[in-house]
C-alpha cells in the first residue's frame, strides 16, 4: 500500500506533502485504499464516486446542531444561519422555491450580454497590458461584477463588499479563525447589505434584488433578515466558486495543450468543455453533510449524527465510474455532465447555470482571442481546503 503503514494508515490528511500545490494525488490515494473512513479528528471522508453522489442525494442535513454531541444552541453567525445553503427541509424548501423564482431559465437569458460586455473589456485591459494575472484581471472580478449587476446593487462601497466576502470566506475554513472574527465580519455584511435592500425597496428596478423583494409563493414573502442572508449568501457562497471555475479551467487547459488547441478550433465543444472542467478541476472540494439516519457506504455504515466530508474532487476522478482515464483533460467526453461539482440532491447549486455562462464565455473568448496565451509564472494558491483556487496566475499573451 504506497504511503501508507500499519502506523500511518491512508487517511485525509491535508497537512500531507504536496497537498496544496496538487490534492489530486492524495484524493487519489484516499479513494483506492480508504473510500469510506472514520478520521480521527470527529468526522468521516467519503470519496468514491457513487459513495459521494449516494450521500448528496440522501436526506440529510448541513446543520451542524445535528451533529452527535453538538451544542444546540449554538450556530454558525455567518450569514445568521438563515442562508438557503445553511437549512433544511422545510425551511430550505421554502427559501429554495422563493429564491429560484430570480433563476429562471427567462432571468438567465439576458444574461450572456452583460456576461460579454464585462468579459470583452476585461480581456481589452489585458491585451493593452501585454498579460498580467488572470485571477486578478478576468477571473475575480467578472463574477462579482456580474452579480452586483444582475441583483442591481444600489451604490455600496464594493471595495469593502469584496474585502467582506473574501474574508467570511477565509474564515469559514476550519480553524482559519477566532469565533469572534467571523462575528464581527458577519455583522458587517448583513449591516451592510440590510442598507442596500433598504434603499432598493424605495428604488425598485427590472433586477434580481427587486425580484428577491417581490418572490411570492401561496403569499408567502421573504422576511427582510432572510432577504440579507440570500443576498450574502450570492455573495459569499456565488462569486468564489466562479472566480475558481475560469481560473482553474484555464490553468488546466495551459497544462494541457492539446485540450486548448481542441477547444480553440472546435467552438461547439465550449459548453461540454466547460463541464469537463468542472468535473477535471472543480471550484469546491467537499462538501459537508450531518446524517440523519445511518448511511450505509460499501462495507460501512456511517452513524447517524455523525458529520461526513464529501471529497467532490476525489469523487470527479474515481477510475471506476470515469474509467481509466478519469485522471485525463478529455473535452469530448460524453459524461462529463454528470460530475458532483455542483453537488447533488435537495442542495444542488442553486447558481449552476449563471456559473456554467460565465465560464463558457470567459474561457471561450480568452483562448480564442490570444492564441499565444502561455502561463508566465508558477502559479499560487489560495490556501483553501473547500474552495481551492488560484490566488494568483500570471499569463502572458
Amino acid at each position: 500500500m504506497s504511503g501508507a503503514t500499519r502506523r500511518t494508515p491512508v487517511m485525509f490528511n491535508p497537512l500531507s506533502d504536496g497537498f496544496m500545490e496538487d490534492p489530486h494525488p492524495h484524493y487519489a490515494e484516499i479513494r483506492r485504499h480508504a473510500p469510506v473512513h472514520a478520521h480521527p479528528g470527529g468526522f468521516w471522508v467519503v470519496s468514491r464516486y457513487e459513495d459521494v453522489e449516494a450521500l448528496l442525494r440522501a436526506d440529510h442535513s448541513v446543520d451542524k446542531r445535528n451533529a452527535r454531541g453538538a451544542d444546540d444552541a449554538r450556530r454558525s453567525p455567518r450569514l445568521k444561519g438563515l442562508a438557503l445553503i445553511d437549512q433544511d427541509p422545510p425551511h430550505h424548501t421554502r427559501l429554495r422555491r422563493l429564491v429560484s423564482q430570480a433563476f429562471t431559465p427567462r432571468a438567465m437569458s439576458g444574461i450572456e450580454p452583460v456576461v460579454r460586455d464585462l468579459v470583452d473589456k476585461a480581456l481589452d485591459g489585458l491585451d493593452s497590458a501585454g498579460g498580467g494575472d488572470l485571477v486578478e484581471t478576468l477571473a475575480f472580478p467578472l463574477p462579482f461584477a456580474v452579480i452586483t449587476r444582475i441583483l442591481g446593487m444600489p451604490p455600496v462601497d464594493t471595495v469593502r463588499l469584496r474585502e467582506l466576502t473574501s474574508l467570511l470566506i477565509r474564515l469559514g475554513e476550519p480553524g482559519a479563525g477566532a469565533e469572534a472574527d467571523v462575528e464581527a465580519a458577519d455583522a458587517e455584511m448583513v449591516d451592510l447589505v440590510s442598507d442596500a435592500i433598504s434603499r432598493k425597496r424605495q428604488n425598485r428596478a427590472d433586477d434580481l434584488l427587486t425580484a428577491l423583494i417581490d418572490a411570492e409563493d401561496d403569499g408567502d414573502r421573504l422576511s427582510h433578515d432572510e432577504l440579507v442572508a440570500q443576498v450574502a449568501m450570492l455573495y459569499v457562497a456565488g462569486y468564489e466558486t466562479t472566480v475558481n471555475l475560469i481560473s482553474g479551467g484555464t490553468l488546466a487547459l495551459l497544462r494541457h495543450p492539446d485540450q486548448l488547441g481542441l477547444l480553440r478550433a472546435t467552438p461547439g465543444l465550449d459548453r461540454n468543455a466547460v463541464e469537463e472542467l468542472l468535473r477535471y478541476e472543480p471550484p469546491v472540494h467537499l462538501a459537508r453533510r450531518v446524517t440523519l439516519d445511518a448511511q450505509p457506504l460499501g462495507e460501512h455504515e456511517i452513524p447517524a449524527g455523525s458529520v461526513v466530508l464529501a471529497s467532490l474532487a476525489g469523487a470527479n476522478r474515481d477510475e471506476e465510474f470515469w474509467g481509466p482515464d478519469a485522471d485525463r483533460l478529455r473535452l469530448d467526453r460524453e459524461n462529463a455532465r454528470r460530475h458532483v461539482s455542483f453537488g447533488g440532491g435537495a442542495h444542488y447549486c442553486i447558481g449552476g447555470a449563471l456559473a456554467r455562462i460565465q465560464a463558457r464565455i470567459a474561457i471561450g473568448e480568452l483562448v480564442r482571442r490570444f492564441p499565444g496565451l502561455e502561463q508566465a509564472d508558477e502559479v499560487r494558491w489560495n490556501g483553501l481546503l473547500s474552495l481551492r483556487g488560484p490566488a494568483r496566475l500570471e499569463v502572458r499573451l
